[in-house]
C-alpha cells in the first residue's frame, strides 16, 4: 500500500508517519519511510540544490529537478518495495509539485501534470493524508527553523500552494483525506489509523 503525507511545514507530517510507521510494524507488516525530494543518493543530491538558498532556479528547472529526483525514487525504492508487498510511507510526492509549483509558480497545471506521470510511470498513492495547516500557524511552527531557499518563497506564494491543495484535494475526495493539522497529536493518529483500516488490503 502506497500512503503519502501532504501539507506545508510545521504540519506534522514527520510525527505522523513515524507513528503510523509504528502502528502498521505492530501489525506484523514491513513499512519503508521515504522523503520527497531524497530517498535514493542520485535525489537526495538533487535535494541539496533544490534548498540551497545561494542557488538561483528558475520555476521550470525546479519543476524539471522534481521531477527527475522522483523518477529515480520511483523506480529505484518504491515500485520495488511495493511489489514485495511493503507498506510505503512517503512525506511528499507529486501532489506537492502540483501545489507548490503548479498552483505557487504558476506554472501550467496540465505542463505539470504530464511531467508526473512521465516521472512516476502513472503509479498513484492509494491513499493521501493533507494535513491541513493555516500559513500563521506553519510561520509560528517553523520560526526557530533555518528557511531553505524554498521557505524564502514570500507569503504571497505559500498562500497559492495552499489554495492549490485545496483544489487537488476536492478533485481527488477517493484519495485524499483532510485531516486538522492544528489539533492533537494523538487524536490525529487515531484519524489516520481509522482510515488507513478502511483501506487496507489486509485488515
Amino acid at each position: 500500500m502506497f500512503i503519502t503525507f501532504e501539507g506545508i511545514d510545521g504540519s506534522g507530517k514527520t510525527t505522523q508517519i513515524k507513528l503510523l510507521q509504528d502502528y502498521i510494524k505492530s501489525l506484523g507488516n514491513q513499512t519503508v519511510i521515504i522523503r520527497e525530494p531524497g530517498g535514493t543518493p542520485f535525489s537526495e543530491i538533487i535535494r541539496d540544490i533544490l534548498l540551497n538558498k545561494d542557488i538561483e532556479i528558475n520555476p521550470v528547472s525546479e519543476l524539471l529537478l522534481f521531477e527527475a529526483a522522483r523518477a529515480n525514487l520511483t523506480q529505484q525504492v518504491i515500485i520495488p518495495a511495493l511489489k514485495n508487498g511493503f507498506y510505503v510511507l512517503c512525506d511528499r510526492f507529486y501532489d506537492s509539485t502540483t501545489a507548490y509549483q503548479g498552483y505557487g509558480r504558476q506554472l501550467n497545471l496540465d505542463e505539470v501534470l504530464n511531467c508526473h506521470k512521465l516521472a512516476t510511470l502513472g503509479l498513484k498513492p492509494d491513499l493521501t493524508f493533507y494535513l491541513k495547516l493555516s500559513l500563521d500557524e506553519s510561520l509560528k511552527r517553523s520560526a526557530h527553523k533555518k528557511a531553505d531557499r524554498m521557505e524564502r518563497a514570500g507569503r504571497e506564494f505559500f498562500l497559492r500552494v495552499l489554495d492549490g491543495y485545496d483544489a487537488i484535494a476536492e478533485s481527488e475526495p477517493e484519495r485524499f483525506v483532510i485531516i486538522d493539522a492544528a489539533g492533537d497529536i494523538e487524536e490525529t493518529h487515531r484519524k489516520i489509523v481509522s482510515f488507513i483500516t478502511r483501506k487496507s488490503p489486509n485488515k
